[in-house]
């Protein structure tokens, strides 16, 4: 086989999801400017841009464990699927006017292998440079504690949105 013979873009009047919300790590530069980038890209299904454990995220999704989406990008779709880690770039990408089609193609088996990987490499970026401490953002502590450079350390006690909460 020398390769899959290309089939017309759906009209995004039919498509059954009409919505996406991207819930995104405020705190991360990566994220931030990723962000910034979806948000200025031609799209054929908005995109809402809220960050990630946010009172919005919170008040959009009380039934979402905020704390893993804090971990990695999670897109939520109007009628309640969600997308985490690489699926959740694919549907990003599918929402975008001129990312559609690489959208289709890294849906694909050999595309998903390929997504994972990219995903990978954001996360390997985003632990090294937690690693290397503060980088002029929002610098959280998992015990929660958060320093923000605008007003100092404050304490958030982590949320309970598991439902297995410390007891200590």
């Amino acid at each position: 086989m020398t390769g899959l013979e290309a089939t017309g873009d759906r009209d995004a009047a039919r498509v059954p999801v009409l919505g996406l919300t991207v819930l995104y790590d405020a705190s991360c530069s990566l994220c931030t400017f990723l962000r910034d980038w979806l948000g200025k890209q031609p799209q054929l299904v908005p995109l809402r841009l809220v960050p990630a454990g946010s009172k919005q995220a919170r008040a959009l999704f009380p039934a979402l464990d905020h704390r893993a989406t804090l971990d990695e990008i999670t897109v939520v779709g109007d009628g309640g699927q969600v997308y985490r880690g690489a699926a959740a770039w694919v549907v990003c990408l599918w929402a975008l006017r001129e990312h559609r089609p690489l959208a289709h193609r890294l849906s694909t088996p050999a595309g998903a292998r390929l997504a994972k990987g990219a995903v990978l490499a954001a996360a390997k970026w985003r632990s090294a440079h937690a690693q290397q401490g503060w980088g002029g953002g929002a610098y959280r502590r998992g015990d929660g504690w958060v320093y923000e450079p605008g007003g100092g350390w404050t304490y958030r006690p982590p949320g309970c949105d598991s439902g297995s909460c410390s007891t200590r």
